[in-house]
Formats: structure tokens, C-alpha cells, sequence
């Protein structure tokens, strides 16, 4: 039994490659996650009003990056095929087209985030010092849609070309600054003047300015592949862009019914009161520390399983994306343990009550019991069914048993048993375990294997 698994990871391409792609990715998600919890660190010394509030507007930019990576993801799809058939022309289009498609829906959030903060943030919480402080932070944070659509468009698509450092090392140091100008301006230190809660989204605006601007600076200059000209980008008909979006819009329905789950799951904590918001936001940010290396081993999934794909080495990409399953789950079970080790000491430095350092610290619980699952969940998604093109199931998965399964019991669990947060996180967790359960078989029956550069021949 051992040595067939030993057998099973001895291919010479595997680590490799994952490593190749997986690390960057990793260093990314890591700075990313760590420089997250910390300025939610920051804002928890504002007290939990803040850290709610700052946490639900968030909710915002959270729900319209998911719609973004459904589109992104679902145009990486292609490009990593692409790239693997060595196909330029229709990699710089599928791009263009990624990003006419990004930035419209980013100019629709922007507009409802100038607008309707206010009623956006009481669809989560009745606490109206929380809606007060966290209108004014949304207002200003929106502006950062616009870049992000574009910084997100051209590093995606770098990546399924190999090139993850050049967007990696850019997207850290603006995380880096980010999360100083933060520092400075919520507390009025070095010079800056203080401006509470909306100096973080300040600084969140400049360095996203700064980030995109550099990102194609570098691009360009340096001749990436990616680097199209407009002529290069758009250079496409109805007839192109019907067959790369059907494909694609699988994904965007999947990420957009999935994150507006996920925004109900939110909305049902809220609603249980701002102690409970608070524990899930400091418990999300901790999480995302956890999930870093699982990120970029199914983004690093992804592309070598569509590079392979695109290359018709069909059985390579299935033994590929086996071995990374495999590893999810002996990782998953290593970090949950690590996670109970570490989160009071960590949980310790919240200047919050004590009600929600002990909420969060059973959440922490939950959430470790439950992470090889939810890593194998992640990498089934998209590391394995939309590097295969199986778009459809994976919509049904991702995106529609949260409806069914995972909203309703959290929503029975809050309102009508009225248990306690853990509780409910722990109803939402069945969800997980049915999308394993499913996504194991499909993954098993080979069915989500397609080649989607075939489509697109001749165009």
C-alpha cells in the first residue's frame, strides 16, 4: 500500500511543477492572508464595532472579487490551454475579453457602493453604529474596484502562461505598503493625519493604483506575452465570444451564487448580532492564513492540468490532479492540528470581549475538523473541473448546494433554534461535506476532462 503510494508521487514533473507555480502563488496568498489578519489586527484595536463594520463592508468587495474570479478563472480556462498548444493570438483575445468583462462588472459595484452603501450594509446588521462607520469606509474603498479588474485580468492569465513571479512579487510589496499607509493613517503616525476606519480604505486606493499602474508598466516594457495591443486584445467577433463565454459563464453563475451564499451566510451572522459578526471576521482572517499553501496548490493545479489537457496528455492530467487530492488532505489534517496549537495565543491579541475571543476560539475548532475537506472542495473546483472545462458540475457543486444544503441549515440553525454562532458555522459546514462527497465521484468518472482549444479552432 505504501509503495504504490510512494509510486503514485514519484513522477519526476509533479513537484516541479508545483512547486514552479505553486510558490510564488504561495509567498502571494501568504503575504496577502498575513497582511490581512493584520490590519484586521489594526482595526480591532478600534474596538468590534469597527472590525464588524469593517468586516461587512468587505462583504462587498468580497461578493464583486468572486464575480471577477469566476470570470478570470473561467477565461484561465482557455488561456492555459492556449499556452499549452502554444496559441498567442487567441490567449491575447481571450484576455481583452477577460477584462471588457471584469471592468463593466466593477463599474456596476462601484456604482451601487456610491450609492446604496447604506442599504447594502443593512441587508447584514441593524446596528446602526456599524452601517454608519462602515458606509463611509465602502464609499471609498469602491474606487479600488476599477484597478483591481485589471491587475486580477492580466496576473490570472500570466500565471496560466507560468509567469507567476513578476505579478506576485508587485501584488506583495503593494500588500507591504498597504498595509504601513493603513497603519499610518488609522492611527495618525509618521507624519499622516489620523482618519480612523477610512484610512485603511485610503490606503487601500492608493496602493491598488499603484499596483495596476506598475503591473502593466513591467508588462509591457518587458514584452510578456500577455503584453496585447488593444487592436491585439479586442480582436475579436460575436462569433469568438460566444464560444469562449460558453464555457465560461458556468463559472460566473458558480462564483456568483456561491459568494452570494457565502454573503448569506454572512447576513445570518449579522443578524445574530455584532459579537457574532466580529468572531467570524476574526475567524476569517485567520483562515485565509491557513488556506495560503492549499491556494496555490490548486491554482497550481490548474494549469498544469489545463496545460497538460491542451497538450492532449489526458491521463497526465488526471494523475496530476490525484496527487494534488492526496496532498490536500494530508496538509489539511497537519494545519488544522497546527490551527488549535496556535489560535489563543493568536486570538489573545483582539482588543475584543471575551464573549467573542471564546466564540471564535470554538469556530477555530470547527473550522480545523473540517479543513482537509474543505481543501479538497477548493482544489475539485478549480484545480480540477475548470482546468477540464467541466464548468457545468462544477456550478452545481460550488454553487448550487450552498443553496441547498449549507444556507437553509445555517438558517434553521440561527433563527429558528437559535443556537450559538459555532453552532450555526457548524450546520454550514454539511454543505462541505456533501460537495466532497460528489466531487470525488466526478472526479473518479473522468467525465470532466474537455478540450476546450478544439472549440475555438479556425477562429
Amino acid at each position: 500500500m505504501l509503495n504504490k503510494l510512494f509510486d503514485h508521487y514519484r513522477d519526476r514533473e509533479y513537484f516541479p511543477s508545483i512547486w514552479r507555480i505553486g510558490f510564488p502563488i504561495f509567498i502571494q496568498q501568504l503575504a496577502f492572508a498575513g497582511l490581512n489578519m493584520l490590519g484586521v489586527l489594526f482595526v480591532g484595536q478600534k474596538g468590534e464595532t469597527a472590525v464588524a463594520a469593517v468586516g461587512l463592508a468587505g462583504q462587498v468587495a468580497f461578493l464583486l472579487n468572486l464575480v471577477h474570479f469566476g470570470v478570470i478563472s473561467g477565461a484561465a480556462m482557455f488561456t492555459a490551454q492556449f499556452w499549452g498548444k502554444g496559441d498567442i493570438a487567441n490567449l491575447r483575445r481571450v484576455l481583452g475579453l477577460c477584462l471588457a468583462l471584469a471592468v463593466s462588472v466593477s463599474l456596476i459595484f462601484l456604482a451601487l457602493a456610491q450609492f446604496f452603501p447604506e442599504g447594502i450594509l443593512r441587508i447584514y446588521s441593524k446596528d446602526e453604529a456599524v452601517i454608519a462607520l462602515g458606509a463611509g469606509y465602502i464609499r471609498t474603498f469602491s474606487w479600488t474596484f476599477l484597478f483591481f479588474a485589471v491587475t486580477f485580468s492580466y496576473a490570472m492569465v500570466m500565471r496560466s502562461t507560468g509567469n507567476v513571479k513578476l505579478p506576485t512579487a508587485i501584488s506583495v510589496s503593494a500588500l507591504a505598503f498597504s498595509t504601513f499607509l493603513s497603519y499610518a493613517l488609522l492611527f495618525g503616525r509618521f507624519g499622516f493625519p489620523e482618519l480612523g476606519v477610512n484610512g485603511v480604505a485610503v490606503a487601500a486606493v492608493i496602493a491598488r493604483g499603484l499596483e495596476c499602474v506598475i503591473l502593466l508598466i513591467v508588462v509591457y516594457s518587458r514584452k510578456s506575452p500577455v503584453a496585447g495591443s488593444l487592436k491585439e486584445l479586442f480582436n475579436f467577433d460575436l462569433s469568438f465570444v460566444g464560444r469562449v463565454i460558453r464555457p465560461m459563464f458556468p463559472v460566473i453563475l458558480n462564483e456568483l451564487f456561491w459568494s452570494l451564499g457565502i454573503t448569506a451566510y454572512y447576513a445570518i451572522y449579522g443578524n445574530m448580532g455584532t459579537e457574532s459578526i466580529a468572531a467570524m471576521n476574526i475567524v476569517n482572517s485567520i483562515e485565509q492564513v491557513a488556506f495560503t499553501f492549499f491556494i496555490a496548490l490548486s491554482n497550481a493545479t490548474s494549469v498544469n492540468v489545463g496545460n497538460r489537457i491542451g497538450a492532449e496528455r489526458e491521463d497526465d492530467a488526471y494523475s496530476f490532479a490525484g496527487r494534488s487530492l492526496g496532498l490536500g488532505i494530508a496538509g489539511g489534517i497537519l494545519v488544522g492540528i497546527l490551527l488549535q496549537v496556535v489560535k489563543t495565543p493568536v486570538l489573545s491579541l483582539y482588543n475584543v470581549s471575551p464573549d467573542v475571543i471564546r466564540n471564535a476560539g470554538i469556530i477555530l475548532i470547527v473550522s480545523g475538523a473540517f479543513l482537509a475537506v474543505r481543501i479538497n472542495n477548493m482544489t475539485i473546483v478549480v484545480g480540477i473541473l475548470r482546468a477540464g472545462g467541466d464548468t457545468k458540475f462544477s456550478m452545481f457543486l460550488d454553487g448550487i448546494i450552498i443553496w441547498i444544503v449549507g444556507v437553509p441549515l445555517a438558517a434553521v440553525g440561527a433563527f429558528v433554534f437559535e443556537l450559538p454562532v459555532y453552532f450555526v458555522y457548524l450546520c454550514a459546514m454539511a454543505e462541505e461535506v456533501a460537495k466532497w462527497i460528489l466531487g470525488m465521484r466526478r472526479y473518479r468518472s473522468r467525465r470532466w476532462i474537455h478540450n476546450l482549444t478544439r472549440q475555438v479552432d479556425g477562429i
